[in-house]
């Protein structure tokens, strides 16, 4: 299959639904030609830098799926090469889900956000924890003044990703985005205020 995301997604089940919905005859078009949806690209790792949260998926030894917010300052996901993520796994609540999940099975999904632009990423990836005497590798993940202990490195190898439609995303600011135009707004009335005052 060229597209390494439907490679992975599109079983004989899903292509056997898509069949009775009718895209399917839309998505095998892209089946030929050379492969792509494996690696991380230009775009793929400008938007990335600008998140500051995503959400991963483990699954556990009951077969069940375990979905997890993973958050940080902006740019705490970092790409390391063109099929490798990495982040600063911080402390938490200690219930090591994710950990224990991928030391059984490292298949994860990553879904980064961008809910202003409405715009998302998703990826399948296989992690691990970044080995503590990686210092090299650790030290790209480092976070100099976040206020939150590091508990471990965590590297993704990315196997696939594609970008989402942007349908039924409710676009959503951060603090940060509101008040970059509020502060324009209120430099703009102190402007008035001053005219009017003289």
């Amino acid at each position: 299959m060229a597209h390494a995301y439907h490679d992975i997604a599109f079983t004989d089940a899903v292509k056997s639904i898509q069949d009775l919905r009718g895209s399917r005859a839309s998505y095998a078009r892209f089946e030929d030609g050379p492969l792509r949806g494996d690696q991380i690209g230009p775009n793929e790792a400008a938007f990335i830098s600008a998140r500051d949260s995503f959400y991963i998926a483990s699954t556990g030894a009951t077969g069940w799926p375990y979905m997890q917010h993973r958050g940080g300052p902006t740019g705490f996901v970092r790409v390391l090469d063109e099929q490798t993520l990495g982040f600063a796994d911080f402390s938490g609540n200690k219930q090591y889900v994710s950990l224990g999940n991928i030391k059984g099975d490292d298949r994860v999904s990553l879904f980064f956000m961008d809910y202003a632009n409405r715009t998302r990423l998703k990826m399948f990836g296989k992690a691990s924890e970044i080995d503590p005497e990686n210092h090299e590798t650790l030290s790209k993940l480092a976070l100099p003044g976040y206020r939150t202990r590091v508990e471990r490195g965590i590297r993704i190898r990315v196997a696939a990703l594609d970008w989402n439609c942007p349908q039924h995303i409710t676009p959503r600011y951060t603090e940060e985005q509101v008040a970059q135009v509020v502060e324009k707004l209120t430099t703009r009335v102190a402007e008035l205020e001053a005219q009017l005052a003289q």
